[in-house]
């Protein structure tokens, strides 16, 4: 087989199979076109000629390329992958001693209980005065908080992806697998009031569309709009640091811990395969208590 029919075949197996996003697709192929390129110009056009001194020659002259750990770490996860589906089609699994490169772990930005406030008030504020757009800013920044949720998860909600006697959503997060979500009442009274008083002034009546919230012109709300929206109001916010709509979900699960939530809890709430992911958020309430300390205890 050669190579490049290898990555293709390997991609279709992660999208149709898998249920991977296209964006982790896109990814996916950026990294294995450049294995492929790097194999050419080294002579190896065969999925059979390929071994772990290749690989290895590819991760050492991306890590020359200058690019950084975390790329590093997603390709060689492409290329172990890519090298266990060539072994399940007959060939030779030749990546299973290639080592993933540490990443660099920044501790996320989390905003205080105060900015969070803060942040809300203003958005209530702009929602009183009638705007159906304000509404749903309003709600899509509480449901955002509430429930820890991605901005791909909360836009591919739909109406009937919601229940208000139970207060919770059903989302689809990554890989495709569904997860039911609790959200309060604060995201509870700005989902109704976006529902009853502000979706259909948005919405075309010709066209009804299943989407929880709507963008301007009636159809699903853009991924980039959710994103222009949380990002302008934080960099309003106190502290340094991503002004993105990740940055809700990072304060959310956190500030659950800082509560007394249970890890594996949180884990579910967030929809991580591994716990080690979630157990970032442990590291960031350790360091807020570390500060708290250092600045309140006469002995610090």
């Amino acid at each position: 087989m050669q190579l490049d029919a290898a990555v293709d075949g390997y991609l279709a197996h992660l999208e149709r199979e898998r249920g991977y996003s296209p964006n982790t697709v896109r990814g996916y192929r950026g990294d294995l076109r450049s294995l492929t390129d790097h194999c050419e110009r080294a002579g190896v056009s065969d999925a059979d000629a390929l071994d772990i001194d290749a690989l290895r020659d590819w991760l050492y002259a991306s890590a020359q390329a200058g690019l950084g750990k975390a790329t590093l770490a997603r390709r060689s996860a492409a290329a172990r992958g890519l090298s266990r589906w060539i072994a399940a089609n007959g060939g030779a699994d030749v990546a299973g001693r290639l080592r993933t490169p540490k990443r660099d772990q920044h501790l996320p930005r989390v905003l205080s209980r105060q900015a969070i406030d803060g942040l809300l008030e203003g958005l209530m504020a702009a929602a009183a005065e009638d705007d159906p757009v304000a509404r749903r800013d309003l709600a899509v920044v509480e449901l955002l908080y509430a429930s820890a949720l991605r901005v791909s998860e909360l836009i591919g909600l739909d109406i009937d992806d919601v229940d208000l006697e139970r207060l919770t959503v059903r989302v689809t997060g990554k890989g495709g697998k569904e997860r039911v979500v609790p959200f309060g009442r604060p995201a509870l009274d700005a989902l109704l009031d976006w529902m009853r008083l502000g979706r259909d002034r948005l919405a075309k009546p010709a066209e009804p569309h299943p989407a929880l919230f709507l963008g301007a012109r009636g159809g699903r709300l853009g991924q980039r709009r959710v994103h222009e929206l949380v990002t302008a109001l934080l960099e309003e916010a106190p502290g340094s640091g991503p002004h993105g709509p990740h940055t809700l979900r990072h304060t959310a699960a956190t500030h659950l811990l800082d509560g007394g939530a249970d890890l594996r809890a949180v884990q579910e709430l967030l929809g991580h395969a591994s716990l080690g992911t979630t157990q970032i958020y442990t590291h960031v309430s350790l360091e807020r208590l570390s500060e708290a300390y250092r600045t309140a205890h006469p002995r610090a």
